[in-house]
C-alpha cells in the first residue's frame, strides 16, 4: 500500500477538522477576559502565544506525519518517557475536562443570559445535562457536523469583525497597557484556553491521503486561519468596545451594525457551539479514562465500555461526579478557564518535549527543541494554576503505585 493510499482524507477536510480542534466555543468570551486583564496590551498576550502556534503546530505535524495513527500525546511521552510519564499526560487532559466543560458551558450560559433572558447558570446546567444524556444515549457529533459547528464560529467571528471593524475607534488603546507587563502575562494565562489543539494533527495524521504533504498543508492553512481570526477579533473588539468590554463581547460587536437583531442570533449560535464542544470533549474524555483504567492508571473497574462501538458509562459517570462539584461553586469563569489551561497547556508541553526525543536530528527536530522552550514559558504564564496539573501529576502517580501494588499481591 502506498503513503497516498493510507487515507482518505484531503487537505481541506483535514484542515476544518484541526481549526475545530484549537477553535472552541471560548472565543466568545476570551476577548472579555484578555482585555479585563491587561487592557489594549491584550493584544501582545494575543501576538506571543500566535508565534508559539507555529513552531508547536509544525511540530506535532512532523510527529503525525512519522508516526501515523500513533495515539496522540499519551502515546506519544510513553513512547518518550514511559509509562509513568503517560498516565500523567492523560490525568491532566481528564482531570481538566470537568473544569473545561463547565467552564463552555458557562460560556453558553451568559450568552443565553445577555442575549435570551434565561438564567446563565441554568443554562449552563442545562447545556451540560443534554451533553451528558447524548453520550450516554451513545449519540456523538458527526464529522460532518463538527465542521458545521466550526463554520458556524468561523462565521460568526469573522461577521463580528467585518461588520464592527468599521467603528473602531483609536482612542480605545489609550491607556495602551494600564496593568503593566503582569497584566499582559496575566492575559497570557487565560489565553491560553484559545491556544491547545494542535496536538490534533497527530490524531489526523493516518486518515490523510497524502499523509506527509496533506497534514503539512492542513497545519500551515489551519495556523493561517486561526491567525487571521485571532489577530482580528483581538484588535476589533478593543478597537470597537474598549478595555471595558462586555462578557458577551460578539454580541456586542454585532450589535454596531446590524442592531438588536444580534441577541438572538449570538444566543442561539452560543449554545449550538458550546454543546457541540462539550458534547465532543465528553466523548473523547470518557473512553480516554477507559483506556487510562487499562493502563492501572484508574481503578479498572472503569475500563468497562471502552471498546469500540460501546459506551463507557463508568468513567462517563465520573466525569459527571466531577463535574457536579465544579459546577456549584464555579463563580468565576476566568478562573475555570484558567485552571483548564493550565492543564492543557501542560499536556502540549509534554507533547512537544517528547517530539524533541523522538524525531531525528534535522529541522523537525529543532523546531521541537524552539516549540519546547516556548512552551516552559507559556507554562510559566500560567502561574498559580500550575497547581491544577501538579495535584493531577501526584494522583495519577498515585493511582499507578496501588494498583501496581495490588496487582502484585495477586499475582503472589
Amino acid at each position: 500500500m502506498t503513503e497516498r493510499t493510507q487515507g482518505h482524507m484531503g487537505a481541506a477536510q483535514g484542515t476544518a477538522l484541526l481549526v475545530g480542534a484549537v477553535l472552541g466555543p471560548g472565543m466568545l468570551v476570551l476577548p472579555h477576559l484578555a482585555a479585563a486583564a491587561a487592557g489594549p496590551a491584550s493584544v501582545l498576550a494575543w501576538a506571543g502565544l500566535l508565534a508559539l502556534s507555529v513552531p508547536v503546530a509544525l511540530t506535532f505535524a512532523a510527529l503525525g506525519a512519522r508516526y501515523p495513527g500513533g495515539g496522540g500525546v499519551a502515546s506519544f511521552v510513553r513512547l518518550a518517557f514511559g509509562r509513568h510519564a503517560a498516565a500523567v499526560a492523560g490525568w491532566w487532559f481528564y482531570g481538566a475536562v470537568p473544569i473545561g466543560t463547565v467552564a463552555g458551558a458557562l460560556v453558553g450560559g451568559q450568552y443565553v443570559e445577555a442575549c435570551l433572558g434565561l438564567d446563565a447558570t441554568l443554562a449552563a446546567c442545562l447545556i451540560l445535562a443534554a451533553a451528558f444524556a447524548a453520550n450516554a444515549a451513545g449519540l456523538r457529533t458527526s464529522g460532518g457536523l463538527q465542521i458545521g459547528f466550526v463554520a458556524l464560529l468561523v462565521a460568526l467571528l469573522a461577521a463580528a469583525v467585518i461588520i464592527a471593524a468599521p467603528h473602531a475607534d483609536r482612542a480605545n488603546f489609550v491607556p495602551f497597557a494600564p496593568y503593566g507587563a503582569a497584566g499582559v502575562v496575566s492575559a497570557a494565562g487565560v489565553l491560553m484556553f484559545a491556544f491547545v489543539g494542535w496536538e490534533a494533527a497527530s490524531h489526523l495524521s493516518a486518515e490523510f491521503a497524502d499523509r506527509r504533504r496533506g497534514l503539512l498543508r492542513a497545519t500551515v492553512v489551519t495556523l493561517i486561519v486561526i491567525t487571521l481570526l485571532y489577530a482580528g477579533v483581538c484588535v476589533t473588539s478593543i478597537g470597537v468596545l474598549g478595555p471595558g468590554m462586555t462578557g458577551v463581547p460578539l454580541t456586542a460587536m454585532l450589535e454596531t451594525g446590524i442592531g438588536a437583531a444580534a441577541r438572538p442570533v449570538t444566543g442561539v449560535a452560543a449554545v449550538l457551539l458550546t454543546f457541540g464542544a462539550v458534547n465532543t470533549y465528553l466523548a473523547g474524555a470518557s473512553r480516554l479514562g477507559a483506556a487510562l483504567a487499562r493502563d492501572g492508571a484508574l481503578p479498572g473497574w472503569f475500563a468497562a465500555g471502552g471498546e469500540p462501538g460501546r459506551t463507557p458509562y463508568r468513567s462517563l459517570g465520573l466525569l459527571a461526579v466531577l463535574s457536579v462539584p465544579v459546577l456549584v461553586w464555579a463563580v468565576d469563569l476566568d478562573l475555570l478557564m484558567r485552571a483548564t489551561s493550565a492543564c492543557l497547556a501542560a499536556v502540549t508541553a509534554a507533547g512537544v518535549a517528547a517530539a524533541v526525543r523522538m524525531l531525528p536530528p534535522g529541522r523537525h527536530r529543532t523546531t521541537a527543541v524552539v516549540g519546547a522552550g516556548l512552551s516552559v514559558v507559556a507554562l510559566a504564564f500560567c502561574g498559580f494554576y500550575l497547581v491544577v496539573p501538579a495535584v493531577l501529576a501526584v494522583v495519577a502517580v498515585t493511582v499507578l503505585r496501588v494498583n501496581a501494588r495490588r496487582s502484585y499481591k495477586i499475582t503472589l
